[in-house]
């Protein structure tokens, strides 16, 4: 026998599979293919992920003027857009998006909001309860004052919740263009009263405003092969599906505000002063943060309001959207970034209640984001990236991001502290936002339908991003070990669900898919294969609109791995992972020699314990004692007692063998049979670490291919040179194993602690006589509405 052979650790002799299924339960293949839930190829789509030969989509050009009334808070504008028709199709009416008319007092929005107010004990918090009153008496929504085409006659439209229909007098043909002019306003909403993803900030202090604007025109809807125009009414979950194009837009404010915006300021000589000027320049070749506008500028600026105002102009190119921040209380600093194909400024706009922390962190976590998805994704191309402290916790738009996090004045000390929690806050939320950058203002993803394919990918890369920016950053998502409470949990739907029908929105959406690709890339796939693959997805898809199957398709395609079980376990259904470890047999390979087998098979029998009645008899008078004439040859002989005739039989199949089969009798190595079951669904690898009698450790991974034949359950024979003293099943977590405890042999100690506590009742009495108190801190003061991106 070869001793290569017997001093090996593990070999992968043999997959032992009980009977495929229980009993008149019929097969489930979870490795068959996903032809069945994977839409058709096409010359626009292709079978490999890529774009096709023939692919399309359109192109909507903007100019905008925008004038804001600081006074009443309200914004009239009006645009003209150029439609380019790229598709192969006729289009009779074009769709625009009014996303603002979800806050219309009876839109579908409104209501069909429902409350959580229990039937026992009801309460609500005071800012959940203004919210509600508050959103019952605002008037949103745009007020359309005039749609014309490019000479200024008259169209005919119809609106329908947040949608526009234009009718066109003449079809637009394929290869076509047409021009659209509207004219609009509306009232811009107090965020942190009225909720959503733009509004206003209003500061009692030194009655100033900040304004986040966004979803702020009519916006082209988007028509593309898929699904024809994309005009599902917008609830408020499912985001932004949109059409590249170019942006030249002017927006007038005060003159003594500060603009952010996407886009590249095209008169700064008309909005800056020189210093301002010199600074931004200084900027663009420093490696650390400079300000562009001073604390002590912005706050002088605060006491002294402008009655005079000043347009500020912005052009870009090749964007899917376009928003802006506006405020005297504007803090500004910036930091240049050129590497490889990127060149651009990072900058950030924040009132002095961000501060110290966000000039500590803000354009730092700009810098840092684009530098890491650069990695992993795709070259950063647009000329700025933004940051803005405002009333929004979390939103993205091209170049620039809305985000919430800021310090609390300390009541005894006046001064701003935070807290750790609004440190990584800050610095995950930026991260975050600057990286939907990518996905989805770059990678066009459909939000309205598929909330994951942005926020999912991006919530990935922004994990991979938070562990290069220091040692056990605390993460929120991606780790594995972090979504198992979601996942053995009732409430909840597939991850390929449309956007307002999802439950437990940031764990379906944020989470879920988010450790599926972590897994994907540290389990299953390995990071080589997982990051080429990914980036390929990018690569393939920036500036164009891919499905959930094109974003498949790339994955096997720029890997060779088949991944079909794990997009069809963790996308398409609610399964959840729990393999467990049943049990552990020992075994030898006999011999066949009947001396050395028979003496094992009574050592065997004699570690059995004594039988209960046998142990009781002991020293109890026998028949056989007495009358010893009784003993004959089978009391000195039991069914161990090697016969003339085993041996001669044994002689005899010894000369049938082989010299290598003789060898293989001979062979003294430990074999194991480990025993698994499936008890949550998804089927994935099964790893092992084992410990030896000498202290020496093994892992040994097998593909989740070991489920194949049975989903239910598998055993798998060890076979070393060496005794096993225990196993242990995921030991790195790395599964998202919903119950690790039985996951150990031998079964571990599950160890949890004990909390003691007094009683404490009080009389009426007491309660009647105790002192009368107001705790501020015990107000809710939280914002009336969950903020719409993860933070």
């Amino acid at each position: 026998m070869n001793k290569q052979f017997l001093t090996m650790l593990f070999s992968l002799l043999v997959v032992v599979s009980a009977p495929l299924m229980a009993k008149g339960q019929p097969f489930e293949d979870k490795f068959r293919q996903l032809d069945e839930l994977l839409p058709t190829p096409t010359v626009y789509r292709t079978a490999s992920g890529a774009p096709g030969h023939q692919y399309w989509q359109q192109q909507a050009d903007y100019k905008i003027k925008a004038q804001l009334d600081d006074k009443t808070q309200r914004l009239t504008a009006s645009e003209t857009i150029t439609y380019y028709n790229n598709s192969p199709d006729k289009l009779t009416y074009l769709w625009l998006q009014l996303d603002q008319n979800r806050f219309m007092r009876n839109s579908q929005a409104k209501l069909t909001r429902t409350t959580g107010v229990k039937h026992t004990n009801p309460k609500v918090g005071y800012g959940s309860m203004r919210n509600m009153v508050q959103t019952d008496l605002h008037q949103g929504g745009f007020d359309i004052t005039a749609v014309t085409d490019g000479r200024g006659k008259k169209l005919h439209y119809v609106i329908n919740e947040t949608m526009m229909r234009v009718d066109l007098p003449k079809a637009l043909k394929s290869g076509k263009k047409t021009t659209l002019k509207i004219s609009w306003n509306y009232q811009i909403r107090e965020q942190k009263v009225l909720g959503g993803r733009a509004g206003y900030e209003y500061f009692k202090e030194d009655d100033n405003y900040l304004y986040e604007v966004a979803q702020w025109f009519p916006r082209m809807a988007a028509y593309y092969d898929v699904y024809g125009w994309q005009n599902k009414q917008f609830l408020g979950n499912g985001e932004f599906t949109l059409e590249f194009g170019d942006y030249d837009v002017e927006i007038t404010v005060p003159s003594d505000h500060i603009v952010a915006s996407t886009g590249e300021l095209n008169n700064p000589k008309s909005v800056l002063t020189s210093t301002q000027r010199k600074r931004l320049k200084q900027a663009r070749k420093s490696d650390k943060p400079v300000l562009i506008v001073t604390q002590a500028e912005a706050t002088e600026k605060e006491q002294h309001k402008s009655n005079k105002t000043k347009t500020w102009h912005f052009k870009t190119k090749n964007v899917r959207d376009f928003a802006w921040a506006s405020s005297r209380k504007f803090i500004w600093d910036a930091q240049g970034y050129k590497k490889g194909d990127t060149d651009t400024i990072a900058m950030s706009y924040y009132p002095k209640e961000g501060n110290p922390l966000w000039e500590r962190y803000s354009t730092e976590a700009i810098v840092h984001t684009i530098e890491q998805y650069n990695k992993y994704s795709l070259q950063y191309p647009y000329p700025v990236a933004i940051s803005v402290n405002g009333p929004v916790g979390g939103m993205e738009y091209p170049m620039i991001s809305f985000n919430g996090p800021r310090p609390k004045k300390d009541k005894k000390t006046g001064e701003l502290t935070y807290s750790s929690r609004t440190k990584y806050g800050l610095i995950g939320v930026i991260i975050h936002e600057v990286g939907h950058n990518y996905y989805p203002m770059i990678v066009n993803s459909d939000e309205r339908q598929w909330t994951w394919m942005d926020e999912g990918l991006n919530t990935f890369v922004q994990f991979l991003a938070e562990q290069a920016w220091e040692e056990k950053y605390p993460s929120r998502r991606g780790p594995a070990r972090n979504i198992t409470d979601y996942m053995k949990s009732s409430y909840q739907v597939p991850i390929m669900t449309n956007s307002e029908s999802i439950l437990q929105f940031g764990n379906n959406a944020y989470g879920k898919p988010a450790t599926a690709l972590n897994i994907l890339r540290e389990t299953i796939m390995g990071r080589e294969l997982f990051d080429f693959a990914f980036k390929e997805y990018a690569e393939r898809w920036k500036f164009k609109r891919p499905t959930p199957a094109d974003f498949f398709r790339t994955l096997e395609d720029a890997s060779a791995v088949d991944l079909d079980w794990f997009i069809r376990g963790w996308f398409y259904t609610t399964d959840h992972v729990d393999i467990s470890l049943d049990q552990v047999r020992k075994l030898h390979i006999g011999s066949q020699d009947p001396e050395t087998e028979k003496a094992w098979d009574r050592q065997q029998h004699e570690a059995k314990p004594l039988d209960i009645s046998e142990m009781r008899n002991k020293g109890m008078a026998r028949r056989v004692e007495a009358k010893p004439e009784l003993l004959d040859f089978y009391n000195e002989h039991d069914k161990f007692t090697v016969t003339n005739s085993d041996r001669n039989k044994y002689n005899k199949a010894q000369k049938k063998l082989e010299d290598w089969e003789v060898e293989l009798l001979k062979n003294g190595s430990n074999l194991y049979v480990v025993d698994f079951s499936n008890k949550g669904g998804l089927v994935m690898p099964i790893i092992l670490q084992v410990t030896y009698q000498d202290g020496t450790e093994e892992v040994i991974r097998m593909s989740a291919q070991i489920w194949r034949k049975n989903t239910e359950k598998v055993s798998k024979m060890l076979i070393t040179d060496k005794e096993i003293s225990s196993i242990v099943l995921d030991p790195y977590w790395e599964t998202a194993d919903v119950d690790v405890n039985n996951n150990y042999w031998p079964a571990r100690v599950v160890e949890s602690r004990l909390e003691l506590f007094k009683m404490k009742k009080k009389s009426l009495m007491q309660k009647y006589n105790e002192k009368l108190k107001t705790d501020d801190d015990d107000k809710d003061d939280k914002a009336p509405e969950k903020q719409d991106d993860a933070a």
